[in-house]
């Protein structure tokens, strides 16, 4: 670390440069931060002089935590039962909540619902833009149906004028569209920049502290997906919600990411349409196919998103390949993973015809599949197509398939089951000791791939090696 010199006749410190991200400090200004590794994070700050704190007056005397009153940290119902979920049951007076997502997912349209349902007599809300112009706003209100007389809407991009409306209008709840636009003329940058997000965030938080106000503050993310600016406002909100989907699917996923009133394992689910968004208390719907017989190819699985269970369908299809290389398409599922059950079918479950066509690979609904739980129902799906016989009707498959053909346990078999049964399934492929089964349903319990490939008919898995050997 360079040491601080003082200049001739001033008498004034040289200015320090620090990385915003891990607080690493030099005399010369970097691009890019040689501890952390990250790029714009260092700034100019002053050298303040060295000063000892001398003990203060307290604002409150400190007590035995038994004596403390919880009440004044109750929840508040949002007016939407999904939103609420992933709260934690809902806001709590003082708290400040991060929304971050991707440009179009759907961030101020829920907001704009959650600030509409939320607001009554006795609770105000602020809905404060710095995208767009209250018109704006207020043609989407129209649209999603979001118009009460105790919503006030406001469009500043001064952080002055934002601590001004809450004087005026005194809400219950804050809503910030978004913090990268707010900026303060007292902090030197453009509006988004580290110093200015820092500042703002700080200024809103301690407004929100000092009212019993809640915030939601709407969050930009990079191209990588992570929150933009500075690591600190995750640090000093109290919740951080990660809204997710694909803006060519119906459905939107609100994640738990950080909740200092609740757990971080729940998930919202909602649905994205003309009208505006909707709370769905049953999604599995939009994850099936409903159809009278079986298909090849296709294979329904039970997977966890945070603590909820969802049966998603899995489909695959393969074709004679007409290049030397096969092509390997993968939709809403890992190429990596979809790549080892191959290898796995062919090495371990014999399947022969797999390694020269081309495979196709997908979800239904915009899903996406990550947890190692769907490797069974991916693995059988791509076995079906390959000999072009239909698994049973009304089975799940549930499982992680190891390098070796085993099938390990996972998480939470017993909620996956009782989802399935609640669905009309009947049959469940699933790892040993499953532990208690819903009743009326049959449930295999299979050790490894070749005991998951007995569902598949005798016939019809012996006529696809033969088939190949007779091309080759």
């Amino acid at each position: 670390m360079a040491t601080r010199t003082k200049t001739g006749n001033t008498g004034k410190q040289r200015p320090s440069y620090r990385c915003t991200e891990c607080g690493w400090q030099t005399a010369k200004w970097l691009g890019r931060c040689p501890e952390c590794q990250a790029w714009g994070t260092v700034e100019e700050y002053g050298a303040p002089a060295v000063r000892t704190t001398a003990p203060g007056r307290v604002t409150s005397s400190a007590l035995p935590i038994g004596e403390v009153d919880g009440r004044q940290a109750t929840a508040r119902s949002t007016g939407v039962p999904e939103f609420d979920r992933v709260l934690g049951g809902g806001l709590v007076p003082g708290a400040v909540a991060l929304l971050a997502g991707e440009p179009g997912v759907g961030k101020s349209t829920l907001l704009l619902d959650v600030a509409a349902k939320s607001a009554s007599e006795e609770h105000r809300t602020l809905y404060v833009t710095g995208e767009e112009s209250a018109s704006q706003v207020r043609l989407r209100a129209d649209r999603i149906k979001a118009i009460d007389d105790h919503l006030y809407l406001a469009a500043e991009t001064d952080l002055a004028a934002v601590l001004g409306h809450l004087d005026a209008v005194k809400p219950s709840l804050l809503i910030l569209d978004s913090v990268q636009t707010i900026a303060s003329p007292e902090i030197d940058g453009a509006p988004g920049g580290m110093a200015q997000v820092r500042e703002v965030a700080g200024a809103l938080i301690r407004a929100s502290k000092e009212r019993a106000m809640s915030t939601l503050l709407v969050g930009h993310v990079t191209k990588d997906g992570a929150i933009a600016g500075p690591r600190l406002l995750e640090h000093l909100v109290d919740v951080v919600l990660s809204f997710e989907g694909d803006r060519h699917a119906r459905l939107r996923l609100v994640r738990g990411v950080k909740n200092r009133y609740g757990t971080t394992d729940e998930v919202g689910c909602f649905e994205l349409h003309d009208e505006g968004i909707t709370g769905l208390a049953d999604p599995s719907g939009l994850f099936l196919t409903r159809r009278t017989e079986p298909v090849p190819g296709t294979c329904l699985t039970v997977t966890l998103e945070g603590r909820r269970p969802l049966v998603a369908e899995v489909q695959a299809l393969t074709v004679d390949s007409q290049i030397p290389s096969p092509r390997r398409t993968t939709s809403g599922l890992e190429t990596s993973r979809v790549s080892m059950m191959l290898a796995v079918l062919e090495q371990r479950g014999r399947i022969t015809a797999l390694g020269k066509r081309d495979i196709y690979s997908a979800t239904v609904g915009g899903v996406k599949l990550s947890e190692p739980a769907a490797d069974l129902a991916i693995a059988l799906a791509l076995a079906s197509a390959a000999s072009d016989t239909p698994l049973p009707k009304n089975l799940v498959a549930i499982g992680e398939v190891g390098l070796a053909g085993e099938v390990r346990r996972v998480t939470g078999v017993q909620r996956r089951l009782a989802e399935a049964h609640r669905l009309g399934f009947t049959h469940a492929l699933v790892p040993s000791d499953p532990g208690k089964v819903p009743p009326g349903m049959k449930v295999t319990e299979v050790a490894d791939m070749g005991d998951a490939l007995r569902v598949l008919p005798r016939s019809r898995r012996r006529e696809a090696p033969r088939e190949d050997e007779e091309r080759r």
